[in-house]
C-alpha cells in the first residue's frame, strides 16, 4: 500500500503538488542529491517522513504553508544521511562508558587507566571493552596480564585490541575461563605464551571464546543504555542508518522495544551469524525483511582475523612473523563445512556477508560465493565481503565479474598505514584498500566504519577514502596514493552504496521524491574545498525520518 501512495506522489504535477504543504522545507543550501539526474539543488521539501520535492528554493515556495517548518541552509552544504554499512552498534556503545584505551600511549599509561577504572568498579564486576592499540607504543610488544594484575585484584579484565581479534586477559578472567599452560590452541585461536608457555593473558580470535563463556550477559536495561548512547553518538556525526554485524536475539529485542516506543533515531538491518542460519530461514525470514526502520536477514561469517592481530590470513608470511601466514578462522578451517552454511543459506534467500581481510581468505570467500550461486542459480542476492582488505588483481576482477560488494571501512587505511607495510611490505601493499581499482573494475563499494573498532564518524572515512594521509602524518600525499577516489565516489559509497548493500536503494542513499527524509547537513563544502580540510568538518544537522534529530551545540 505505502509504494502504491508515493507511486502517486511521483506522478504529481507541479500544480497538483502546489495544493500541498510541506512540514519541512530545507532552503537556500547546495544539496547534493547522489541522483545523477539531478546532482545538485537548492532546497528538498518533506511531507512526513518522504521527500516530495528537490529543486531551487524559488519553487519549492509554493510548498510552504503556515505550519511548515523551514531551515534557513545559509548555503551549507546537505547530503544524503550516512548510512554505515559495519558496525557493532551495541558494542560500540557500550564502550562508550567503558576504560579508554585507544590513545594510550604507552604500556605504563594503558595499565594506569585500567587500575583506575577498575578501582571504581564494584568488586567482582568485568571490566571490557578498551580498544587498545599496542601500535601506539614503542616498542609495539603486546601487553600481558602481569603488566595489569596488581592494579585488578578484585576484578575479571577482558579489554580487547581495537580490531576485535585479540585481547588481554587478567590472570581473574584467565582463572575463571580455566586457561592454562595445558590448555590448547583452539581451532582458528592462538593463546599466546611466554617463553615457558604460560598464557600471557593475549588470546587471539578463537581463543577468546573461552572467556567469552563466562562474561555475564549484560541486562536489557543495560543493553538499552548502550544501543541510546550509540544513536547519540550516530545523531551527531550524520549517520541515519547502519548495518549492525552483531546484532544478537538480546539487542534486536531493544531494538524492537525501541521501535515500538517510536524512539529509533537510526535505521538499523541486523545481521545474525553465519551458523544460526537454519535458525533464521525455519522462520521464513528472508533477506532484508522488515520495516523501514528495523530489518534483519543478513548472516555475518568469518573468513580469518585481522592485520593487527596477525591472524588475517594471506598467501605468503607475514614479515615480521615470517613463521605465519594467518589463521582460517575456526568456520573457514572446516571449508567444505562453511560452504555448506554459504550455500544453504544462500538457498534460504538470506544475505551473505563474509568478513575476510588477508588475500587467500578473499580468494576463498570469492570461490565459495561463485559455487553457492552455481548451485542455486541466479537471483538478486547481494553477497557482500566485509573489509575485503587485501586483495592481489585477481581478487579484484571476481568482485566486479562476480558482483560482490566489497563493504570496506575507509579509515582503517590511515590507521592501519601507519605500520601495515612492516608486516606485509609494498608489494602486496598496493591492493590493500583498493577503492580505486575496485570501482574502476565495476565492483561496488559499501562504506562503514566498522565502530567500534574505528570511530563511526563519515566524515573522517571520506577524508581517508580521498586523501589516504596516515593518522601520524607521515604520508602528507597518501599511503598508496593511486587507490584514492574522488569526494563524490566516496560520498555515494558512504549513501547510495550502502543502501544497494542492505537492499535499500529505492527507499534511501539519495535525495530524491519518494525517498525516505533522512539528510545531514554539513559545516563546509566538502565537494569544493581542499580535501585535507575534510578532516575538520563536522555535522551542523542531522535529520532523520524528516525530523531534525541532531543540531550542533544544542
Amino acid at each position: 500500500m505505502k509504494s502504491v501512495v508515493w507511486g502517486l506522489w511521483l506522478c504529481l504535477t507541479w500544480t497538483a503538488l502546489a495544493q500541498v504543504n510541506a512540514d519541512l522545507v530545507l532552503r537556500n543550501g547546495k544539496i547534493w542529491t547522489v541522483n545523477d539526474k539531478q546532482p545538485e539543488a537548492e532546497a528538498v521539501a518533506i511531507l512526513g517522513n518522504r521527500i516530495i520535492a528537490v529543486g531551487t528554493s524559488k519553487d519549492l515556495r509554493k510548498l510552504i504553508g503556515p505550519q511548515t517548518r523551514v531551515l534557513d541552509l545559509q548555503g551549507r552544504r546537505v547530503v544524503p544521511g550516512f548510512n554505515d554499512a559495519h558496525v557493532h552498534f551495541f558494542n560500540g556503545g557500550a564502550g562508550l562508558a567503558s576504560v579508554q584505551l585507544r590513545d594510550a600511549k604507552s604500556p605504563q599509561e594503558f595499565a594506569r587507566r585500567i587500575g583506575a577504572f577498575a578501582a571504581k568498579s564494584p568488586n567482582g564486576r568485568w571490566v571490557l571493552e578498551g580498544n587498545w592499540d599496542h601500535e601506539n607504543w614503542s616498542p609495539a610488544a603486546l601487553p600481558t596480564r602481569q603488566l595489569i594484575d596488581a592494579v585488578t585484584p578484585n576484578n575479571p579484565v577482558f579489554v580487547q585490541r581495537l580490531d576485535g581479534h585479540m585481547a588481554l586477559a587478567n590472570s581473574v578472567a584467565l582463572k575463571r575461563a580455566g586457561i592454562t599452560k595445558a590448555t590448547p590452541d583452539p581451532p582458528g585461536g592462538v593463546i599466546v605464551r611466554d617463553e615457558a608457555g604460560e598464557p600471557t593473558g593475549v588470546l587471539k580470535d578463537a581463543a577468546m571464546n573461552a572467556v567469552y563463556k563466562v562474561i555475564p550477559d549484560p541486562s536489557p536495561e543495560e543493553v538499552a543504555e548502550a544501543v541510546k548512547a550509540a544513536m547519540r553518538y550516530a545523531a551527531e556525526n550524520g549517520v541515519t542508518s547502519v548495518q549492525d554485524m552483531s546484532a544478537s536475539p538480546d539487542v534486536l529485542s531493544v531494538y524492537q522495544q525501541l521501535l515500538a516506543r517510536n524512539e529509533l533515531t537510526v535505521r538499523i538491518y541486523g545481521h545474525q551469524p553465519l551458523a544460526s542460519w537454519q535458525r533464521l530461514a525455519n522462520t521464513g525470514v528472508r533477506a532484508a525483511f522488515g520495516s523501514d526502520k528495523l530489518k534483519i536477514g543478513g548472516l555475518k561469517g568469518f573468513a580469518d582475523g585481522s592485520l593487527g592481530s596477525t591472524t588475517a590470513w594471506f598467501f605468503a608470511p607475514y614479515l615480521d612473523a615470517p613463521n605465519t601466514s594467518g589463521l582460517a578462522s575456526d568456520e573457514l578451517v572446516n571449508e567444505a563445512q562453511m560452504q555448506e552454511r554459504i550455500t544453504k543459506a544462500d538457498r534460504a534467500g538470506l544475505q551473505l556477508a563474509i568478513h575476510a581481510i588477508g588475500d587467500k581468505a578473499n580468494s576463498r570467500i570469492l570461490a565459495m560465493f561463485a559455487e553457492a550461486a552455481n548451485r542455486n542459480g541466479t537471483r538478486d542476492r547481494r553477497f557482500r565481503i566485509e573489509h575485503a582488505q587485501h586483495l592481489r588483481p585477481e581478487e579484484i576482477k571476481a568482485f566486479a565479474a562476480q558482483k560482490v560488494i566489497a563493504s570496506m571501512q575507509p579509515y582503517h587505511a590511515i590507521d592501519d598505514g601507519r605500520w601495515a607495510e612492516n608486516r606485509i611490505g609494498p608489494e602486496r601493499a598496493k591492493g590493500t584498500y583498493a577503492f580505486r581499482s575496485l570501482l574502476d573494475a565495476g565492483a561496488i563499494l559499501a562504506f562503514g566504519s566498522d565502530w567500534f573498532v574505528a570511530p563511526m564518524e563519515p566524515l573522517m572515512g571520506i577524508y581517508a577514502a580521498v586523501t589516504r594521509r596516515t593518522l601520524d602524518g607521515k604520508r602528507p600525499q597518501g599511503w598508496v596514493p593511486e587507490q584514492k577516489i574522488t569526494v563524490a565516489e566516496a560520498i555515494r559509497a558512504y549513501t547510495l552504496g550502502s543502501a544497494y548493500a542492505s537492499f535499500d536503494e529505492t527507499r534511501k542513499g539519495s535525495i530524491e521524491v519518494g525517498k525516505l527524509a533522512d539528510f545531514a547537513v554539513l559545516s563546509a563544502d566538502i565537494l569544493n574545498i581542499n580535501p585535507v580540510e575534510i578532516e575538520k568538518t563536522r555535522v551542523v544537522m542531522t535529520i532523520f525520518d524528516g525530523k531534525l534529530v541532531y543540531e550542533r551545540g544544542k
